[in-house]
């Protein structure tokens, strides 16, 4: 049987980045503001850039697999995959979804770093055979306690679920690109903080 539901995954780390970066910021502007307003007020923006930043790159990114198929958000757009158009799943530098659209890398989920994975050994429990007769690659990235490995898991167990059930049999594509979305407002918000965060700089 085929899971219904819909597997949101965030990076732990990225999160716990998120708050760390916005809890500090916000409070050394609070704190400033409060004891010495003019000579913090040039650094609201700034500050403000690096803390909306970090959220955009670390707290928002994240992987939505459901029964359609695995949307992809990053930074900047959300990328729509549609299950038939994913061939396989490689995690080399990052959880990567090769398809036949192209390439798309997850921001939300990182391949380890050599130091990370310097004392652990390689395992392939996660990679079902469909995934190894489609290409897919093992490696570091491919290891349980990493957040690609993680994520990896994740899409390649609902992939196998629907071949199981014969769903990806005779796979077909009604589009000929992926449905993408673009982040309009934190774009906006970021070029309305750096030009904020210049003027205030050069003026201030």
């Amino acid at each position: 049987m085929v899971s219904t539901d819909v597997v949101t995954y965030r990076s732990a780390f990225g999160r716990i980045l998120a708050v760390v970066t916005g809890v500090l910021g916000c409070g050394a502007l609070v704190v400033g503001l409060v004891t010495s307003p003019g000579a913090t007020w040039p650094f609201v923006a700034p500050v403000l850039l690096v803390v909306f930043w970090v959220w955009a790159a670390y707290w928002r990114p994240a992987l939505m697999v459901s029964p359609a198929g695995v949307e992809v958000r990053n930074v900047t757009r959300t990328i729509e995959l549609p299950w038939p158009a994913i061939q396989h799943v490689d995690t080399k530098y990052a959880l990567t979804l090769v398809t036949a659209f192209g390439d798309y890398a997850a921001w939300a989920a990182p391949a380890p770093s050599r130091s990370t994975v310097s004392a652990a050994r390689r395992s392939t429990e996660n990679l079902p055979q469909a995934a190894r007769r489609s290409g897919a690659t093992v490696g570091t990235g491919d290891l349980l306690n990493s957040e690609s490995g993680q994520a990896a898991a994740i899409i390649r167990a609902r992939q196998e679920e629907l071949r199981e059930a014969g769903l990806l049999d005779d796979p077909r594509i009604e589009r000929n690109r992926p449905r993408v979305t673009w982040h309009v407002g934190t774009l906006a918000t970021l070029g309305l903080l750096l030009v904020a965060s210049v003027l205030t700089l050069v003026l201030g």
